[in-house]
């Protein structure tokens, strides 16, 4: 019966209803104020989960787990050397995969331009159990890396740049330079290009992808290889993987795990969700004790119907909890209109900001700074409900000075004066 009366008695006293314009435009600029935060801070953090997702799906889907190369200085061996590390790997736990590497660097020469890459030589076979390149090839196709075949795939920002699709032919520049007693030589084979991928990260603009017998050939490099690309059943474990590895291998080999390379960009993801988190939130807790302004002026309002109250003999409790209702009620509505906001804005944020790179002619997120070079977003259960369970407590937490005060109203002083 008591929590009946203080809901509607909150209702009726509620300050989004009070004929006084000043409480009113308060009350209407708090709930503004607490959907906003509330929006905004949703929004945030679905980005940082988008990015999150997009390095762990597209980046290092695409780059070894872990690598294994020579201890001096990765030089390069026979592949039959390799062929018996790879024996003994079978037996690691966490182990999934492995496939020959060769890592090699040279210049793509078309259309009188030129760009330095990297260039892969891969085994297909082997490199579909471990890449999920081909789920990023635009057009074209993986199966075109075939031996003597001299194809490259290539991402899309460096097929831009030198302004070739499939088919057309660019010439590889080695930039290994051999003497000989005739002097210097470059090393170049013509190529065609036999598919274009598109990543979104900076794999799009420096990667060149042949078949490793064509690289081998191209470089002269026998039946040498750096290496050995593993691939792990779980991405954050590979630390202890890699320690099994140590212990089944000799002291001739040397094992890295992409954590060098990516480790800083996914720890800094993180880093940056949790400290743009705690200061959105404070955005949000200010926005929610603005509320007591409101509330104040209300129980200011109201003092003389508090006093009518009391003195019909409503308790201290009832008084404080119609308070508490009524600060309730207005952050119930801006923690939902905030929560429906944030989730459109999440929905629509990667489009809009698309949309707005193409009309300004401008690029927001370049993939030379950023892991992927658009806005990604990813909305989670939990962040929704961890945002607006903090929105309503914050809120309660900003209305119990004022429900409190409310409920001390002394019924003769106050009635003395109305």
């Amino acid at each position: 019966m008591q929590i009946s009366l203080a809901v509607y008695i909150g209702r009726r006293f509620s300050s989004v209803r009070s004929k006084n314009m000043l409480i009113g435009v308060i009350s209407l600029l708090s709930i503004t104020g607490l959907s906003l935060g509330v929006a905004i801070l949703i929004t945030v953090l679905s980005v940082m989960n988008g990015f999150d997702r997009e390095l762990q799906n597209r980046i290092l889907s695409m780059v070894p787990h872990i690598t294994m190369s020579s201890t001096r200085n990765e030089q390069l061996q026979d592949n039959t050397v390799w062929a018996e590390v790879e024996t003994d790997l079978a037996n690691v736990e966490g182990v999934t995969g492995s496939a020959p590497y060769l890592q090699l660097e040279g210049m793509l020469l078309a259309n009188g331009k030129s760009k330095g890459i990297v260039l892969n030589g891969v085994d297909p076979t082997a490199e579909k159990k471990l890449s999920i390149i081909e789920d990023f090839v635009l057009s074209g196709t993986f199966e075109n890396l075939q031996d003597r075949r001299y194809q490259l795939l290539i991402g899309e920002g460096l097929a831009n740049f030198l302004g070739v699709a499939v088919g057309d032919r660019v010439t590889l520049v080695s930039t290994d330079v051999p003497i000989t007693p005739l002097g210097e030589f470059t090393r170049q084979k013509r190529f065609t290009v036999g598919g274009i991928f598109r990543v979104g990260s900076q794999l799009d603009t420096g990667l060149a992808i042949a078949h490793i017998a064509d690289a081998q050939r191209v470089y002269r490099l026998g039946n040498t290889i750096h290496g050995l690309r593993l691939q792990v059943d779980d991405l954050f474990n590979v630390s202890d993987i890699s320690r099994r590895i140590r212990t089944e291998v000799t002291d001739d080999f040397m094992v890295s795990d992409w954590t060098r390379e990516y480790g800083n960009i996914y720890e800094n993801i993180r880093l940056s969700k949790t400290l743009v988190g705690f200061l959105l939130t404070l955005l949000v807790a200010v926005a929610a004790f603005n509320i007591v302004v409101s509330l104040v002026m209300v129980v200011r309002e109201k003092q003389g119907d508090i006093a009518i109250l009391r003195a019909m003999g409503t308790s201290f409790g009832s008084i404080r909890n119609i308070f508490l209702v009524q600060g309730f009620s207005v952050g119930l509505i801006g923690t939902f209109f905030g929560l429906l906001l944030g989730i459109l804005l999440s929905l629509t944020i990667s489009d809009v900001i698309a949309w707005l790179e193409r009309a300004l002619d401008i690029q927001f997120l370049s993939a030379d700074i950023y892991p992927v070079n658009y806005l990604p977003a990813q909305i989670q259960t939990g962040d929704l409900i961890l945002v607006c369970g903090l929105s309503l407590f914050l809120t309660m937490l900003a209305t119990l000075l004022p429900a409190h005060s409310a409920a001390r109203v002394d019924p003769a002083n106050a009635l003395r004066f109305e």
